[in-house]
């Protein structure tokens, strides 16, 4: 194994960029920062390179092209790679690197040639290399494939409720409707002064809107005491209630208590009545989301409140079939147990390996 320098290896270089307008629906692949951004009538790279974005929030994202593509300045091409060194091992040696020293600029994060000149790699010879990139490209696909066992079985989740009862936008199976206020108490967070330290002290899960991205809520990021919850506008809501955002980006995004706790105000949060099932009623709203989404007000921002949200109209199933349907997905639960328990053994892996590898 060497230890090189990046650029005697490769010559980094950032070709014209595209502009947006220019941009087609078809033809060749174009690559910004983030990926492929569009197509165009030319390419400017007729192999497969490493590209690092090289501007913006994502610098030192690392992408491998299609052959034939064109990539745009907003990514550093790590063209006329040594020959004995492979294009897929470069790629890895660099998702693993930190390029936190490298990085420059305040308002506008951006990586340079001359900070590519920092940047010191550590290079098996070309056997080991193709012994690598194998065992990576072998581990990815096993995660690859776990994450798709996961979609396939929330897929399955929404056509049994489909099934059941129906699409619930255009309520096609003819069920009552109700307003979301009927359907149990409802209350919004708040958020105890920072100026009292100690209030964030405490063992009270405390969820911001930002973490409300799974049926079921664990820990919060950030935790708060009993005098916090006595004192300010917070409220400690009970388990088996449900959080819902309010707010910008976390508008509509949605998760059950699993123990009393409490939320800032970005967060809504239902206690439902006896005559719904928490469960039943998640699945039911993530069916609705982007109907929901839709009537979101403001112009910088986009949001909904507690009012609009007590206000929207749902179709209702009777609570009998609603418990039918939980069943349901409490036994495919138990299968997405196992296949993430799998997925996190494979990531353990590649994490592993790459630490082994590049370290």
């Amino acid at each position: 194994m060497e230890k090189v320098r990046l650029v005697d290896i490769c010559n980094p270089k950032q070709w014209k960029t595209i502009p947006t307008s220019e941009l087609l629906d078809e033809g060749y692949p174009v690559y910004g920062a983030n990926g492929i951004i569009g197509y165009y009538s030319e390419f400017n790279h007729e192999n497969p390179v490493v590209a690092v974005t090289c501007r913006g929030a994502t610098c030192g994202s690392i992408n491998i092209t299609v052959p034939q593509a064109y990539v745009t300045g907003n990514a550093m091409c790590l063209d006329d790679v040594r020959n004995d060194i492979e294009i897929e091992y470069l790629y890895y040696c660099l998702k693993h690197y930190n390029f936190n020293n490298v990085i420059s600029g305040s308002a506008q994060p951006q990586i340079t040639r001359q900070g590519m000149e920092k940047i010191v790699l550590s290079i098996f010879n070309h056997d080991e290399q193709v012994d690598i990139i194998s065992k990576l490209k072998k581990t990815e696909n096993v995660i690859g494939l776990r994450k798709q066992e996961l979609a396939a079985l929330d897929d399955l989740i929404k056509a049994r409720f489909v099934e059941m009862f129906g699409d619930p936008i255009y309520n096609t199976n003819k069920l009552p409707i109700k307003r979301l206020n009927d359907l149990g108490e409802w209350a919004s967070g708040g958020t105890p002064s920072r100026a009292i330290s100690e209030y964030f002290e405490g063992d009270i899960n405390w969820y911001s809107a930002g973490e409300l991205n799974t049926l079921f809520l664990e820990k919060s990021l950030e935790k708060i005491t009993e005098e916090a919850i006595e004192k300010s506008s917070t409220k400690l809501f009970k388990a088996g209630s449900m959080l819902v955002g309010m707010y910008d980006t976390a508008a509509f995004k949605m998760g059950i208590l699993k123990e009393d706790s409490a939320s800032n105000q970005a967060c809504a949060c239902i206690t439902p009545n006896d005559r719904i099932n928490i469960i039943w009623l998640y699945y039911e709203l993530q069916l609705m989301k982007e109907y929901f989404l839709s009537q979101r007000r403001g112009v910088r921002q986009k949001n909904l409140n507690l009012a609009m949200i007590k206000g929207f109209e749902i179709p209702i199933a009777n609570r009998d079939k609603q418990d039918e349907f939980v069943r349901f997905v409490n036994q495919v639960n138990k299968s997405k147990v196992a296949v993430q328990k799998a997925l996190d053994e494979a990531q353990l892996l590649f994490d592993s390996l790459m630490q082994e590898y590049f370290g």
